[in-house]
Protein backbone atom coordinates (compact mmCIF):
# COMPACT_ATOMS: atom_id res chain seq x y z
CA UNK A 1 0.00 0.00 0.00
CA UNK A 2 1.30 3.46 -0.94
CA UNK A 3 1.74 6.30 1.54
CA UNK A 4 -1.77 7.61 2.23
CA UNK A 5 -2.44 11.31 2.71
CA UNK A 6 -5.49 13.47 3.24
CA UNK A 7 -5.59 16.36 0.77
CA UNK A 8 -7.03 19.33 2.64
CA UNK A 9 -9.47 21.62 0.82
CA UNK A 10 -6.91 24.41 0.60
CA UNK A 11 -4.55 22.30 -1.55
CA UNK A 12 -7.44 21.17 -3.75
CA UNK A 13 -8.40 24.81 -4.38
CA UNK A 14 -5.55 25.96 -6.71
CA UNK A 15 -6.12 24.41 -10.14
CA UNK A 16 -2.51 23.61 -11.07
CA UNK A 17 -1.65 22.18 -7.65
CA UNK A 18 -4.85 20.12 -7.54
CA UNK A 19 -4.25 18.79 -11.05
CA UNK A 20 -0.64 17.87 -10.34
CA UNK A 21 -1.39 16.16 -7.03
CA UNK A 22 -4.27 14.15 -8.50
CA UNK A 23 -2.20 13.10 -11.50
CA UNK A 24 0.56 11.93 -9.16
CA UNK A 25 -2.03 9.97 -7.18
CA UNK A 26 -3.30 8.42 -10.43
CA UNK A 27 0.26 7.17 -10.96
CA UNK A 28 -0.09 5.54 -7.53
CA UNK A 29 2.79 7.51 -6.06
CA UNK A 30 0.54 7.98 -3.03
CA UNK A 31 -2.98 7.07 -1.94
CA UNK A 32 -5.35 10.02 -1.83
CA UNK A 33 -7.84 10.50 1.01
CA UNK A 34 -10.58 13.08 1.56
CA UNK A 35 -14.16 13.37 2.80
CA UNK A 36 -17.31 14.83 1.31
CA UNK A 37 -16.88 17.77 3.69
CA UNK A 38 -13.46 18.47 2.22
CA UNK A 39 -14.83 18.31 -1.33
CA UNK A 40 -17.76 20.53 -0.34
CA UNK A 41 -15.39 23.10 1.18
CA UNK A 42 -13.24 23.07 -1.97
CA UNK A 43 -16.29 23.58 -4.19
CA UNK A 44 -17.82 26.27 -1.97
CA UNK A 45 -14.61 28.31 -1.93
CA UNK A 46 -14.15 28.03 -5.69
CA UNK A 47 -17.72 29.23 -6.22
CA UNK A 48 -17.46 32.07 -3.68
CA UNK A 49 -14.26 33.33 -5.31
CA UNK A 50 -15.93 33.19 -8.75
CA UNK A 51 -13.45 30.69 -10.18
CA UNK A 52 -16.21 28.29 -11.22
CA UNK A 53 -19.99 28.15 -11.42
CA UNK A 54 -22.01 25.86 -9.17
CA UNK A 55 -22.45 23.48 -12.10
CA UNK A 56 -18.71 23.44 -12.85
CA UNK A 57 -17.89 22.83 -9.18
CA UNK A 58 -20.35 19.95 -9.08
CA UNK A 59 -18.81 18.41 -12.20
CA UNK A 60 -15.32 18.81 -10.77
CA UNK A 61 -16.21 17.10 -7.50
CA UNK A 62 -18.00 14.29 -9.32
CA UNK A 63 -15.01 13.74 -11.63
CA UNK A 64 -12.77 13.50 -8.57
CA UNK A 65 -15.09 10.97 -6.95
CA UNK A 66 -15.12 8.83 -10.09
CA UNK A 67 -11.34 8.98 -10.47
CA UNK A 68 -10.73 8.02 -6.82
CA UNK A 69 -13.74 6.00 -5.64
CA UNK A 70 -11.98 4.83 -2.48
CA UNK A 71 -10.75 8.27 -1.37
CA UNK A 72 -13.85 9.47 0.51
CA UNK A 73 -14.14 8.34 4.11
CA UNK A 74 -17.35 7.50 5.93
CA UNK A 75 -18.86 10.72 7.30
CA UNK A 76 -20.54 8.92 10.21
CA UNK A 77 -17.23 7.42 11.31
CA UNK A 78 -15.60 10.85 11.04
CA UNK A 79 -18.41 12.47 13.04
CA UNK A 80 -18.01 9.97 15.89
CA UNK A 81 -14.38 10.83 16.55
CA UNK A 82 -14.25 14.45 15.34
CA UNK A 83 -15.03 15.97 18.78
CA UNK A 84 -12.09 14.06 20.29
CA UNK A 85 -9.53 15.38 17.83
CA UNK A 86 -7.02 17.62 19.65
CA UNK A 87 -6.26 20.07 16.82
CA UNK A 88 -7.98 23.34 15.82
CA UNK A 89 -11.75 22.92 15.86
CA UNK A 90 -12.17 24.12 12.26
CA UNK A 91 -10.01 21.27 10.99
CA UNK A 92 -10.87 18.47 13.39
CA UNK A 93 -12.86 16.79 10.63
CA UNK A 94 -9.71 16.68 8.46
CA UNK A 95 -7.66 15.00 11.16
CA UNK A 96 -10.59 12.67 11.87
CA UNK A 97 -10.65 11.67 8.19
CA UNK A 98 -6.94 10.81 8.44
CA UNK A 99 -7.57 8.67 11.52
CA UNK A 100 -10.53 6.86 9.95
CA UNK A 101 -8.53 6.18 6.78
CA UNK A 102 -5.36 5.18 8.58
CA UNK A 103 -3.59 7.86 6.51
CA UNK A 104 -0.08 8.80 7.56
CA UNK A 105 -0.09 12.37 6.30
CA UNK A 106 -2.22 15.49 5.87
CA UNK A 107 -1.18 17.80 3.03
CA UNK A 108 -2.28 21.32 3.91
CA UNK A 109 -1.26 24.96 3.65
CA UNK A 110 -2.64 25.48 7.16
CA UNK A 111 -0.12 23.58 9.22
CA UNK A 112 -0.77 25.73 12.29
CA UNK A 113 -4.07 23.87 12.62
CA UNK A 114 -2.14 20.59 12.74
CA UNK A 115 0.83 21.16 15.09
CA UNK A 116 3.33 18.33 15.33
CA UNK A 117 2.79 17.96 19.07
CA UNK A 118 -0.88 17.19 18.40
CA UNK A 119 -0.80 15.01 15.29
CA UNK A 120 2.36 12.97 15.86
CA UNK A 121 0.95 11.08 18.89
CA UNK A 122 -1.82 9.94 16.52
CA UNK A 123 0.75 8.66 14.05
CA UNK A 124 0.09 11.51 11.60
CA UNK A 125 2.27 14.10 9.91
CA UNK A 126 1.19 17.49 8.59
CA UNK A 127 2.95 18.32 5.32
CA UNK A 128 3.18 21.55 3.40
CA UNK A 129 2.40 20.80 -0.27
CA UNK A 130 5.79 22.17 -1.35
CA UNK A 131 7.56 19.75 1.00
CA UNK A 132 5.28 16.91 -0.10
CA UNK A 133 6.01 17.48 -3.79
CA UNK A 134 9.76 17.60 -3.08
CA UNK A 135 9.53 14.34 -1.14
CA UNK A 136 7.67 12.68 -4.00
CA UNK A 137 10.35 13.92 -6.39
CA UNK A 138 13.07 12.53 -4.12
CA UNK A 139 11.36 9.15 -4.24
CA UNK A 140 9.97 9.05 -7.80
CA UNK A 141 11.94 11.69 -9.68
CA UNK A 142 11.35 10.62 -13.27
CA UNK A 143 7.66 9.85 -12.70
CA UNK A 144 7.06 13.27 -11.14
CA UNK A 145 8.84 15.05 -13.99
CA UNK A 146 6.92 13.05 -16.58
CA UNK A 147 3.65 13.86 -14.84
CA UNK A 148 4.47 17.57 -14.89
CA UNK A 149 5.14 17.38 -18.63
CA UNK A 150 1.90 15.47 -19.21
CA UNK A 151 -0.03 18.07 -17.21
CA UNK A 152 1.38 20.79 -19.45
CA UNK A 153 0.60 18.79 -22.60
CA UNK A 154 -3.01 18.26 -21.49
CA UNK A 155 -3.80 21.94 -20.97
CA UNK A 156 -5.69 23.47 -23.88
CA UNK A 157 -7.85 26.32 -22.54
CA UNK A 158 -5.52 28.09 -22.28
CA UNK A 159 -2.49 26.05 -23.33
CA UNK A 160 0.43 26.23 -20.91
CA UNK A 161 4.04 25.21 -21.23
CA UNK A 162 5.85 23.50 -18.38
CA UNK A 163 7.26 26.93 -17.56
CA UNK A 164 3.73 28.32 -17.39
CA UNK A 165 2.57 25.55 -15.07
CA UNK A 166 5.58 26.16 -12.85
CA UNK A 167 4.75 29.87 -12.75
CA UNK A 168 1.32 29.03 -11.32
CA UNK A 169 2.74 26.55 -8.82
CA UNK A 170 5.30 29.14 -7.71
CA UNK A 171 2.62 31.77 -7.13
CA UNK A 172 0.72 29.11 -5.20
CA UNK A 173 3.61 28.61 -2.79
CA UNK A 174 5.44 25.52 -4.10
CA UNK A 175 8.65 27.52 -4.41
CA UNK A 176 11.25 24.87 -3.56
CA UNK A 177 9.65 22.28 -5.83
CA UNK A 178 9.38 24.82 -8.65
CA UNK A 179 13.02 25.82 -8.33
CA UNK A 180 14.00 22.18 -8.55
CA UNK A 181 11.80 21.58 -11.60
CA UNK A 182 13.08 24.71 -13.37
CA UNK A 183 16.58 23.30 -13.02
CA UNK A 184 15.52 19.85 -14.23
CA UNK A 185 13.76 21.31 -17.29
CA UNK A 186 16.63 23.75 -17.99
CA UNK A 187 14.45 26.78 -17.28
CA UNK A 188 15.76 29.95 -15.73
CA UNK A 189 14.57 31.25 -12.36
CA UNK A 190 11.64 33.64 -12.23
CA UNK A 191 10.56 36.05 -9.53
CA UNK A 192 6.92 36.44 -8.54
CA UNK A 193 7.08 40.00 -9.88
CA UNK A 194 8.22 38.77 -13.31
CA UNK A 195 5.42 36.22 -13.42
CA UNK A 196 2.74 38.68 -12.35
CA UNK A 197 4.03 41.29 -14.79
CA UNK A 198 3.26 38.97 -17.71
CA UNK A 199 -0.27 38.06 -16.66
Amino acid sequence: MAYAVVLDANVLYPLSLRDLLLRLAERELFDVVWSERILDEMARNLIEDHHVTEEQASRLAEAMRRAFPDAAQDLDAIAVIEPTMPNHEDDRHVLAAAVVAGAEGIVTFDRKHFPDAVVEPLGKQALDPDDFLCTLHDMFGEAVERTLQELSDALRKPPRSVAGVLDLLQLGGATTFVARMRERFALGPRTDEEILGQR
